[in-house]
């Protein structure tokens, strides 16, 4: 059921599992254990249910059964947009774990399901082809990649291992309702349309992968947390990209946003963290930083056109200039 490639990555890196106890997160765990990956867990407790103190529980007694370590947090959110929230919860700890204790691998238990599903909620917001695709099963980040090893894999399928195992899991009954946007979207339209055309989806998504691949943008990592995506075309997909990899997820009104500030030949911040300048043959992608900059300093950026937004971060990390002399 794994992806080779995938399998093949994780085998020689420090991994951290994203877990849950619900039917991916758990057939994976045994699919990763029978595969010989080695891997700690970490799951998040959003306290909205009885049933997540059984389930974290549960998880410990797995971690303490197959000798991993596992990371438990636990958070209080707000109903208003809890779906939104929730993710963010939950990538802000798995990433600082990462970065903490040396984890190079966030391994997720995505599946085709779920890749389906992302691609119908995109297309009803109005996105493009990048947006559409979204899950890719390796995907670089600033300090760590994220693995999903099962995105060739339906539910069902998951189920069924798990059933023949007779091994534990949990069901997390708000999934089944329509009470969430994903919720009502796998009921209404993902599940019903996915267990009547499959393979034909499947192979649709091999089809716009490789596509994709023809339209990449082209993206440079001259130093750390500084990258440079060559303008023309596929440029606001390599801005998304780079933003991605600086930890920052953008919504299609910040790319509408950044495609407006680029268009304009000026710069913007985004989330409040992210610096987005606009050069003219590159845009410059750095977290943003507001800093009194030396003289000299400024004035080489300004021979150089480095963008104006970009030049605080630039020069509280030491960047060496001259690297970016072959870009502008």
């Amino acid at each position: 059921m794994l992806s080779a490639p995938v399998l093949h990555k994780l085998k020689s890196g420090r991994n951290l599992l994203a877990f849950s106890h619900g039917v991916d997160s758990t057939a994976l765990f045994y699919l990763l254990d029978e595969a010989g990956v080695k891997f700690d867990l970490a799951i998040v407790d959003y306290n909205v249910r009885a049933q997540s103190k059984d389930e974290v529980a549960s998880a410990r007694d797995l971690a303490a059964k197959f000798n991993k370590q596992i990371y438990v947090k636990s958070v209080q959110l707000g109903e208003s947009n809890f779906e939104h929230e929730a993710r963010a919860a939950r990538y802000e700890f798995f990433g600082q774990i990462c970065r903490e204790r040396g984890y190079e691998n966030l391994i997720l238990a995505h599946q085709f399901d779920d890749k389906f599903e992302w691609f119908l909620m995109q297309l009803g917001r109005g996105a493009g082809l990048s947006e559409l695709l979204g899950m890719q099963e390796l995907e670089a980040r600033e300090d760590y990649v994220i693995a999903r090893p099962l995105l060739g894999v339906r539910k069902c399928e998951l189920e069924r291992f798990l059933r023949e195992r007779n091994l534990k899991y949990f069901t997390d009954e708000t999934n089944l309702t329509g009470r969430f946007k994903r919720g009502f979207i796998r009921a209404k339209f993902s599940e019903p349309f996915l267990n009547e055309y499959f393979s034909g989806v499947k192979k649709s998504f091999e089809f716009l992968a490789a596509d994709a691949l023809n339209l990449a943008p082209e993206i440079s990592n001259p130093s750390p947390k500084i990258y440079l995506v060559k303008r023309g075309r596929g440029e606001i997909r390599g801005v998304d990209q780079a933003c991605k990899r600086l930890g920052l997820v953008l919504s299609s009104a910040q790319r509408n946003e950044c495609a407006r500030c680029l268009e304009n030949g000026t710069g913007c911040v985004l989330g409040g963290k992210v610096a987005v300048g606009a050069g003219k043959y590159f845009i410059f992608v750095t977290p943003y930083i507001k800093a009194a900059m030396e003289k000299k300093f400024k004035e080489a950026c300004r021979q150089l056109a480095i963008p104006p937004i970009n030049r605080g971060f630039l020069f509280s990390a030491g960047a060496d200039l001259s690297k970016f002399k072959e870009f502008l």
